[in-house]
């Protein structure tokens, strides 16, 4: 059966009579038929929409009422459940900690135990830019990291004691707190102690290395500059020039107060190397150049620096063979020169002006080896002079004839 509205106007009329003739209606037309079609519907979306209302309030309505139901017997009887709640997190904790607290406790440490090994033991030598671990970690420990701290005077304490308990001379005690001989300290005094024998400079306006050098007896060549350099705990706004800022502070390592140095003249001269000339080999280390000892053996400078303005052979200290000659990276050493001596120990020639060897080269004790110079981290002609033991660094002041 065809739907109304594809009928001919002669079916749908004789339809219209034989269904109101059957449920007792009036007569439709198709217009009306159209009119009661959209009422139905909308009768119909209405109900919908009315049932889905009633259906979702009542839904919400009995969750909200069932939450306020819980919520309430819960603030009645919080502090019941209060305590349980608060052992629970405890035990969770404790739990937790006790477990995994061991492992990362043993990390943190490590971690702290590696970072101050590397701050401690990791040094520079002369050159600032070739850095080796030191087998004295617990002497580089003394010196703070380059702070100046401050002591307070305790009974019984004096300025040579408290100097032989930070191993420094009683002057630097004096020099750095504006005292002396006879100056009196009492328990509560606050003295400022240094990390390293010597002075502490505030920088005026146009004062370099050099002259600070000069200033405070070091010496009046380039050469006597370069224990500021090689102090780790100096900075410079140029690390090519070795430029300072105005304001502030240098160490000057061996230096003695402008008004004390006629009276440690004696005490702080610089030793002399004998003439560099022909040697035979003796089985014992020789000098290696001529010239004058500008700095010693230290903790932060494990090795002597020999200057001489006119610069000058340089000499095997003993025999062996070359293992490194020339600039051979970019480090502070510039040109250098390594020697395996072949019975555990090996010497370093550092700043060379000419290198006159080449690895895989044997040399004789006393062998002219190259020339000295300022090449690398250098503020003057000088030879950096190493001996070295299985990779350690010894005082070769203790060796040399």
């Amino acid at each position: 059966m065809s739907p109304f509205w594809r009928r001919s106007p002669e079916k749908l009329e004789r339809s219209t009579k034989n269904q109101s003739a059957f449920f007792g209606r009036p007569k439709l037309t198709p217009s009306s038929a159209w009119s009661e079609t959209l009422q139905s519907w909308r009768e119909y979306l209405r109900f919908l929409r009315a049932y889905v209302y009633k259906r979702g309030y009542f839904i919400f309505s009995y969750i909200e009422l069932t939450k306020d139901l819980v919520v309430g017997i819960l603030y009645k009887r919080r502090g019941k459940f209060a305590r349980p709640f608060l052992h629970t997190a405890f035990m969770s904790v404790l739990f937790v900690g006790i477990t995994f607290g061991p492992l990362l406790v043993s990390e943190a440490t490590a971690d702290e135990q590696s970072l101050n090994n590397l701050a401690t033991s990791v040094i520079r030598t002369s050159t600032g830019d070739t850095p080796f671990i030191t087998q004295q970690s617990e002497e580089v420990l003394r010196f703070r990291g380059g702070e100046v701290i401050e002591h307070t005077v305790a009974e019984g304490e004096t300025v040579a004691s408290i100097a032989e308990q930070y191993n420094l001379q009683v002057e630097t005690i004096f020099w750095e707190n504006n005292l002396n001989k006879s100056s009196k300290i009492k328990p509560g005094d606050r003295l400022r102690v240094l990390p390293v024998d010597g002075v502490r400079h505030k920088v005026q306006k146009g004062e370099t290395v050099y002259s600070l050098a000069k200033k405070y007896g070091l010496g009046d060549d380039q050469a006597a500059a370069q224990p500021l350099i090689n102090f780790p705990f100096n900075t410079f706004t140029d690390d090519e020039s070795f430029s300072l800022a105005t304001g502030q502070y240098i160490y000057i390592p061996g230096g003695v107060k402008p008004q004390e140095q006629q009276s440690f003249q004696a005490a702080t001269r610089r030793l002399t190397t004998p003439d560099a000339g022909s040697v035979s080999a003796t089985g014992q280390f020789v000098w290696p150049a001529a010239g004058g000892i500008t700095q010693t053996f230290s903790w932060y400078h494990k090795a002597i620096d020999i200057a001489n303005r006119g610069g000058g052979p340089i000499l095997a200290a003993d025999a062996g063979k070359v293992m490194v000659a020339g600039w051979v990276d970019n480090s502070g050493y510039g040109n250098r020169i390594v020697v395996d001596h072949g019975n555990g120990y090996a010497t370093l020639y550092a700043h060379l002006s000419v290198v006159r060897v080449a690895v895989g080269q044997s040399v004789n004790k006393g062998d002219v080896i190259g020339d000295m110079g300022s090449t690398g981290r250098s503020t003057g002609t000088h030879l950096h002079f190493e001996i070295r033991q299985s990779g350690a660094l010894l005082n070769p002041l203790q060796f040399l004839r």
